[in-house]
């Protein structure tokens, strides 16, 4: 057996176990290694240099809306959440404490932070006294804590990090146009930067965020069918200002109370991408957000070494000159064939090779990581072919996800029609709903699907309810999820 086959055969088949497929993966391809600490993981610089080009672009996005970022505490006093009955309610289960602090008992308890809805009302009602002090847009960068009982890397993490919005609007339309830009945001980021394809619509109430009037989701479709909530965005309503008094004088000098929103995403986001796309091979990255867009490997001889190499470096500079973010893999002491197993496995978007016969004739050779193609292109219009070649992959590779998503969704009219395709294969189902909370949980209970959310835009308005054959309010997308 070839060393190239040995290389390979390390990474579980997605089709033999997809978690443990994703396990060998992140840990093959050093994106993260456990921490001492049950639950909290450790980003090494590949997986992290992932989190730095989310957070890159969406923070530019952010800007480009008028939001500025600031930095609110970790550590959030205990009567904060109890001025938000819902909200306290929603995140009780998983708040870790701070009970003592200097050898000495803390007259209140600190929550490590789960999520800042309250510090940052305590805040507003603070800096908000008349009109003129909105809309208030601010966004935070920060880790939360959630003490989950069921980890897994990047999805689910008793520590991870995010992004989270936190606006104060005049009324109620103003903060609804503020959440559903912000919804918007999600969606254009993680089609256009990951080449995910997403169903947007509106959570149901069970699952809405603990305080929400109203929650709105990006649900994407993993490679084993599975759902992952890749964004959400809140509309809040008056319930946070009420509860921490954010209040303001309007143009007719009467007192009024704030409409507030939240929206946020996270590290989630990174195990999304590395399921949505990966295959046997290990990663797959769409150039975008590829760490390394190109992987440059001289190829031949080693009396030829130094001059291929020589002209290596050269159509480096001008790839980087161009901003392309490339590397070279120059090593002498490390076969080819195994180099573009490695590359292949990190899931570098685009490989170049050169040898000397590519030298004579002027060419270079670029592979694609998600095709396999091969193309030969002049070494003279390199930076213009790598450039045409690595937006071919970002699109195709947001068709291909579009494509298996289409593959492995189903509409169905009965809860039996429901269990019948999730046995058979995994995916999404859109189905009619009553409105009935009995009848969801019914669903979860027989199928283990959770409502995903009521989608702006369903394949098709379902008439009856998949449960109880009443006359349908909403059509939703079901979904085993992460």
């Amino acid at each position: 057996m070839s060393k190239d086959k040995q290389f390979v055969t390390e990474i579980t088949p997605q089709s033999e176990d997809f978690s443990r497929w994703y396990i060998d993966v992140i840990k093959k391809a050093e994106l993260m290694d456990y921490s001492p600490v049950r639950g909290c993981i450790v980003f090494r610089p590949e997986g992290y240099e992932l989190w730095e080009n989310i957070q890159r672009d969406l923070d530019r996005r952010f800007k480009e809306t008028g939001h500025r970022n600031a930095y609110f505490p970790m550590f959030i006093p205990e009567s904060f959440f109890q001025k938000e009955k819902e909200h306290v309610e929603g995140f009780n289960p998983e708040l870790p404490w701070v009970t003592e602090a200097a050898g000495e008992k803390l007259e209140e308890r600190l929550a490590v932070r789960p999520t800042s809805e309250t510090m940052f009302g305590h805040m507003y009602s603070k800096w908000i006294q008349s009109y003129r002090d909105l809309p208030v847009l601010i966004n935070q960068w920060a880790n939360v804590v959630r003490w989950e009982k069921r980890t897994m890397p990047f999805l689910r993490t008793s520590e991870f990090l995010w992004q989270e919005g936190h606006t104060a609007h005049e009324n109620e339309e103003e903060a609804r146009e503020e959440t559903m830009r912000m919804l918007n945001v999600y969606r254009e980021f993680v089609e256009e930067f990951l080449a995910i394809p997403v169903i947007v619509g509106e959570k149901t109430p069970s699952e809405r965020f603990a305080g929400a009037v109203d929650t709105y989701s990006i649900e994407a479709m993993m490679k084993d069918g599975k759902a992952v909530q890749a964004g959400t965005s809140h509309y809040l309503g008056t319930k946070f200002a009420v509860a921490f008094d954010i209040k303001y004088l309007d143009r007719e000098n009467t007192l009024q109370f704030c409409h507030t929103t939240s929206w946020g995403a996270s590290t989630r986001l990174i195990g999304a991408l590395i399921m949505v796309h990966g295959d046997d091979r290990g990663l797959a990255l769409p150039p975008k957000v590829a760490p390394t867009q190109v992987i440059m490997i001289p190829i031949g001889p080693a009396k030829l070494r130094d001059q291929v190499v020589g002209r290596v470096d050269e159509l480096y500079a001008e790839l980087k000159k161009a901003g392309v973010r490339v590397r070279v893999d120059d090593r002498a002491d490390v076969s080819p064939g195994w180099k573009f197993n490695e590359y292949e496995m990190r899931g570098v978007p685009l490989r170049l090779e050169l040898g000397p016969r590519d030298m004579e004739n002027g060419v270079v050779v670029l592979v694609s990581r998600i095709t396999g193609e091969k193309r030969i292109v002049q070494q003279d219009n390199l930076v213009a072919e790598v450039e045409a070649m690595l937006a071919e992959i970002q699109s195709g590779m947001l068709e291909k996800a579009k494509q298996f998503r289409s593959d492995n969704s189903r509409s169905v009219d009965t809860i039996d029609e429901m269990k019948a395709f999730l046995e058979e294969q995994r995916g999404f189902v859109e189905a009619g709903w009553c409105g009935s909370a009995a009848c969801e949980k019914q669903v979860k209970e027989e199928t283990g699907a959770t409502s995903r959310n009521i989608p702006f835009e369903p394949s098709a308005q379902k008439p009856k309810c998949l449960v109880c054959g009443d006359d349908s309010k909403h059509t939703v997308v079901f979904a085993r999820a992460y």
